[in-house]
């Protein structure tokens, strides 16, 4: 009778283990699903990769040269809109593990750090080479930004103009034009750029007069009437209904935008860049968009033009020649001839090879006269003479020595001769230097091309930092600045334009 109740126990016991244990599956399931926090990883958080990317970008940018700031720029520009469309989707889970992102998340953020290694090696080996890589890979990162738009809620910055700012008006009203003068300024306030010499006389640069561009100081210069720069910026999801339009802030200054559809524009003062008088400048903007409650900001990277675009010198190799002169002495020659008749020789010079005669400066010599009467010597039996006669080719010289007896009982003998002045070109070469001239934004530098010049080298420093030579009117490969000749090759143009962008 004991053994009943004995078992019934037994079974509620396990009946009551078996639905504790059914109850802690069910809820370690839903803990799973719901509650189950991640797994740290090994590597970095997504935060300590964004800042990891932005610090090698600023690095970058500040090591750039003057011709990386205009060469890289797309780069850059690329670099930068991709690392800050990433911020905008992991700013909010900054501490997440990289490494524990799907693959196909983590790939742009590969894509920004390839980029970052690209725009390093064209810095570390600059050339057209690396540069060329660096701009392959640019276009891979905005094709990555053009598959990003509106596959979420994020905003995002697909491209924005300007690329350059352009420089500064205030040194137009600096600028002599050709033919004007202006009275010396007063010790400490402004310094006139001493114009290349005159050309001799005779010159094809003696007619013309170079525009001479006159600098002011940084303190002098006023940005009064430069026109605003419009920055254009064109992207998805930058604006909300029902929020504050976005901000864009350059220096000191801050400006809500115009909102044209997915279009922002902003009107900024020319001011608001900082500049630099003879180098170009990276400036950088914020836009901020605000979505909800969260501030997302885009770094907006310009390249900044200076007030003078730099200079330029011109050596000419002119060969020109010089006339050379020396005195002919010819040899002397004998005519004789017997009693009561006359003899003529007529004989022909030609020049010694590279030499002509001068013509005009030549004249004969009778060395001596001789007359004989009955074997008695007396001279004024003979009336010969010495003269030029007319030569078989115009390049030589002919004389005719004459023997003629007075009487027909006399014998004579004359001896002539003909001096000249011989001459031959002789080459001559020398430099011809312009001088280091300024270049201008508002007038082009017109240097004439010599007459005689066989060889030109032209040496140019654009914006204080970039050197190029040139020895022919090519495309100069240059941006912002043409080279060409114009006046039928007469003159060499060189034209700095604001506007002609790489």
């Amino acid at each position: 009778m004991t053994a009943g109740p004995t078992k019934t126990r037994s079974g509620n016991s396990l009946r009551a283990i078996g639905a504790l244990a059914l109850v802690l599956c069910v809820a370690a399931a839903l803990f799973m699903m719901f509650g189950r926090t991640e797994a740290p990883g090994n590597g970095a958080t997504i935060g300590e990769k964004l800042a990891t990317l932005r610090a090698e970008r600023a690095s970058l940018q500040a090591r750039a040269d003057g011709e990386a700031r205009i060469g890289l720029l797309p780069a850059f520009r690329a670099a930068s809109l991709l690392t800050d469309a990433l911020a905008a989707r992991y700013d909010s889970d900054p501490e997440r593990a990289f490494d524990k992102l799907p693959d196909v998340r983590q790939r742009p953020f590969v894509e920004v750090d390839g980029l970052n290694a690209a725009i390093r090696d064209a810095l570390d080996r600059p050339g057209d080479g690396a540069r060329g890589a660096a701009a392959k890979v640019a276009e891979q990162a905005t094709g990555r930004l053009e598959q990003m738009a509106g596959l979420d809620d994020a905003p995002l910055v697909l491209a924005y103009m300007p690329r350059f700012v352009p420089p500064r008006r205030a040194t137009g009203e600096l600028t002599l034009a050709p033919g004007t003068s202006a009275s010396p300024p007063r010790e400490g306030l402004l310094r006139l750029n001493v114009p290349p010499p005159a050309p001799a006389s005779g010159s094809t640069a003696a007619s013309t007069i170079p525009t001479v561009p006159r600098y002011a100081p940084d303190f002098a210069t006023s940005g009064g009437d430069d026109p605003v720069v419009e920055v254009d910026v064109v992207g998805v999801l930058l604006t909300s209904g029902s929020g504050p339009p976005p901000v864009l802030a350059i220096g000191g200054w801050r400006g809500e935008a115009i909102v044209a559809s997915e279009r922002l524009r902003f009107l900024v003062p020319r001011s608001a860049f900082a500049n630099d008088a003879a180098r170009t400048t990276f400036a950088s903007g914020s836009l901020i968009v605000r979505r909800g409650s969260r501030s997302m900001t885009f770094q907006l990277l310009f390249t900044v033009l200076p007030d003078r675009p730099g200079s330029f010198a011109l050596d000419q190799r002119v060969r020109t020649t010089e006339l050379e002169s020396n005195t002919l002495v010819s040899p002397e020659i004998l005519v004789r001839a017997p009693v009561g008749e006359t003899r003529t020789v007529r004989r022909c010079f030609d020049p010694p090879p590279g030499w002509r005669f001068d013509k005009q400066r030549r004249r004969v010599v009778i060395v001596e006269r001789l007359g004989w009467l009955d074997d008695i010597g007396d001279p004024t039996m003979n009336n010969g003479s010495v003269e030029f006669v007319p030569e078989d080719d115009p390049k030589q010289i002919c004389v005719s020595v004459v023997a003629q007896p007075v009487t027909k009982a006399a014998r004579t003998a004359t001896i002539g001769r003909f001096e000249t002045t011989l001459v031959r070109d002789v080459p001559v070469e020398h430099v011809l230097k312009s001088g280091i001239r300024a270049l201008d934004w508002h007038e082009p530098a017109r240097v004439p091309i010599e007459q005689d010049t066989i060889e030109w080298k032209l040496y140019v420093r654009l914006f204080d930092e970039i050197d190029r030579e040139f020895d022919r009117a090519v495309p100069s490969g240059l941006a912002f600045l043409r080279i060409y000749l114009d006046d039928e090759g007469k003159v060499l143009v060189l034209q700095a334009d604001p506007a002609a962008e790489p």
